[in-house]
C-alpha cells in the first residue's frame, strides 16, 4: 500500500479506476455475478438515481428499496414542478454541514471546526423530454455572479445568504432556466457511499499533496476508501484549482455510476441495499415526492446517455472588488448553452439556430420608438443596465425603470398593443430571444427576466449571430472512465 492509502496499480481489487485519459476512468474487476432478486431493468433504474444523488457528487436513486419517509424534505420555492411528460432542470446542491461532528471526527476528515453550511457543489441536471438524455453542467463554486437582492458575491455565498430559495433563484438568473427539482445532499455521506461499494481506485497523472484535505498522492493508481475518497473529490491542490476539482468529481460520477450498476452490486442485495441506503440518508428535495418521478423517468438512461459539459469562462484569475479570486463566464457562450439546454437540444450535436424576429425594410426606426421598462426579477441594477443598451441602440426610455409585482419571471417579455406589433418586432430585434405578447396596453413595455437580455448593438454595427459563439465540449459517462 501507498502513502494516503494507495495502491500500487495491477494489483486485485474490488473498486473502481478513475483516471486513465488525463483523469477519468473505470476498470471494474471480474466477478460471478450472483441471481438478482428484482428485475435486473427495475434494480438499474434505482442504483441509476442513486448514484447522482450521492454526496452532491453524484445525480439518481433506489427509491424502490426505501419509502419516502427516509428522503428529507427542504423548501427551495419550487414552482414549477416536474412534469412526467417533459424535460426537466434539476439543481443539485452538496451541503457542508459540520455541526453534527465531533471534534476527533472534524479532524479526521480535515475539514476545519467552523459551523453552520456551506454549498461546496452545485450542479444543474437536465432531463431531456423523451427521458432518454441526461445533461449535467458542474457550476464553478467561485463563479462571480449577482445574487438576488444581496449584489456580486459568489455564487456559492447564496447558501449562506438566504438557504435553498436563494441558491435557487442565484442559479435560475445566472443560468436562465427554470429549475424543477431542487435536491440537497450532505457531501459528508459520500464516505458511506464510497464504502459500501467497496471503494474506489483513483488513477492521477499529476502528484497531489493537500494537507488541508488529508491527501497526499503520487502520479499513479490509488484505491481510496470513503475518507480518503471524499478528500480527492473536494482537493483544489492542482494547477487549475476547482476546474481540476470538477473535474474529478464527475469522473467519481461516472465510476461510482459503472460500479453501482455493475452485475456484482445488482445481484448482491445487502451491497445493493448498503449503496442506496447510504445515498438516501443524507438526502432533501423539493418538491416531496420521494423521487418516485424522477427514478421511473431514468429507467432508460444508461452511462452513455449521460453527458456532462463545463461552463464556458472568460477570466478564471478575476480577483473581484472584494479581493476575492472568482471566476468569470463567457457571458454569450455561456447564454447560448443554457438556451440548447432550455431549447432541449443535445449539446454534443450542432446547435440549431432560431433566428430572432428582425424588422422589414419599411421597419419603424428606433429612434420613433418609445419604450418603459420593468424588473421582473430581483437581480439589482438590471433595469438600469437593460435602459442604458437600449437608449444606445437609438430607442426613447423616459423615466426610471418600474419594477412589477411578481419578480419570478424567467423570459424577457416584450408586450405591445394592438395597433404597435411593427414596433414591437423592431425592439425584438434588439432583444435576441425576447418573447413578443400582445397585450391590453398603450405602447410597448418590455419586462426583464432572469434570463438577462443580452441587447443588440446599434444597426451601425454588425448584428449578433443566432448561433452560438461556441460548440460546447460534452464527454459521457461512458467516455469518463478509464480504459486500463
Amino acid at each position: 500500500m501507498r502513502e494516503g492509502g494507495g495502491q500500487v496499480a495491477g494489483e486485485e481489487d474490488a473498486g473502481v479506476l478513475v483516471g486513465g485519459d488525463a483523469y477519468g476512468g473505470v476498470k471494474l474487476t471480474p466477478t460471478r455475478p450472483r441471481r438478482p432478486l428484482k428485475s435486473a431493468k427495475a434494480r438499474r433504474r434505482n442504483v441509476l438515481v442513486a448514484g447522482f444523488l450521492s454526496t452532491g457528487i453524484l445525480v439518481t436513486t433506489g427509491v424502490v428499496w426505501a419509502t419516502p419517509r427516509q428522503i428529507g424534505t427542504v423548501d427551495a420555492g419550487v414552482s414549477a414542478p416536474p412534469s412526467a411528460h417533459g424535460p426537466e432542470n434539476i439543481l443539485l446542491v452538496g451541503i457542508d454541514k459540520r455541526d453534527d461532528l465531533t471534534r476527533q471526527q472534524q479532524n479526521q476528515l480535515k475539514l476545519g471546526r467552523e459551523a453552520g453550511q456551506r454549498t461546496d457543489t452545485m450542479m444543474v441536471i437536465h432531463l431531456s423530454a423523451d427521458h432518454k438524455r441526461v445533461t449535467v453542467v458542474s457550476l464553478p463554486r467561485d463563479t462571480w455572479t449577482t445574487i438576488p437582492g444581496k449584489g456580486d458575491h459568489k455564487i456559492n455565498s447564496a447558501y449562506q445568504f438566504g438557504g435553498p430559495k436563494l441558491t435557487k433563484q442565484a442559479v435560475e438568473a445566472a443560468t436562465g432556466l427554470q429549475i424543477n427539482r431542487y435536491i440537497e445532499v450532505n457531501i459528508l455521506g459520500f464516505i458511506d457511499v464510497v464504502d459500501s461499494l467497496g471503494g474506489v481506485t483513483v488513477c492521477t497523472p499529476v502528484p497531489i499533496n493537500d494537507p488541508k484535505a488529508g491527501v497526499n498522492l503520487p502520479a499513479g493508481t490509488h484505491q481510496l476508501q470513503g475518507v480518503q475518497a471524499l478528500g480527492y473529490a473536494r482537493t483544489r491542490a492542482t494547477a487549475r484549482s476547482d476546474l481540476d476539482r470538477i473535474d474529478r468529481q464527475q469522473q467519481v460520477i461516472s465510476a461510482l455510476l459503472n460500479r453501482a450498476l455493475s452485475a456484482d452490486t445488482l445481484a448482491n442485495p445487502t451491497k445493493l441495499a448498503a449503496f442506496v441506503n447510504s445515498t438516501l440518508s443524507t438526502v432533501k428535495v423539493d418538491p416531496d415526492d420521494g423521487l418516485l418521478g424522477l427514478a421511473t423517468q431514468m429507467r432508460d438512461v444508461s452511462l452513455q446517455d449521460v453527458k456532462f459539459a463545463d461552463v464556458p469562462l472568460a477570466n478564471v484569475d478575476f480577483k473581484a472588488p472584494t479581493g476575492e479570486s472568482a471566476v468569470l463566464w463567457d457571458k454569450q457562450a455561456a447564454r447560448d448553452m443554457f438556451a440548447r439546454i432550455n431549447a432541449d437540444q443535445d449539446l454534443a450535436k450542432p446547435a440549431t439556430p432560431s433566428p430572432s424576429p428582425k424588422p422589414t425594410n419599411s421597419a419603424v426606426p428606433p429612434e420613433r420608438i418609445t419604450l418603459k421598462i420593468k424588473n421582473g426579477t430581483l437581480i439589482t441594477g438590471l433595469g438600469a443596465r437593460s435602459k442604458a443598451a437600449l437608449v444606445a441602440y437609438g430607442f426613447k426610455v423616459p423615466g426610471e425603470p418600474g419594477n412589477t409585482t411578481k419578480k419570478d419571471y424567467k423570459k424577457t417579455v416584450i408586450r405591445y398593443g394592438a395597433d404597435r406589433e411593427d414596433s414591437a418586432k423592431v425592439v425584438a430585434a434588439a432583444i435576441p430571444g425576447a418573447e413578443l405578447r400582445k397585450a391590453d396596453l398603450e405602447g410597448i413595455e418590455v419586462i426583464l427576466g432572469s434570463d438577462q437580455p443580452k441587447i443588440a448593438k446599434p444597426k451601425s454595427a454588425s448584428q449578433p449571430s443566432s448561433t452560438p459563439s461556441v460548440t460546447s465540449t460534452t464527454k459521457t459517462a461512458m467516455e469518463n472512465i478509464c480504459k486500463k
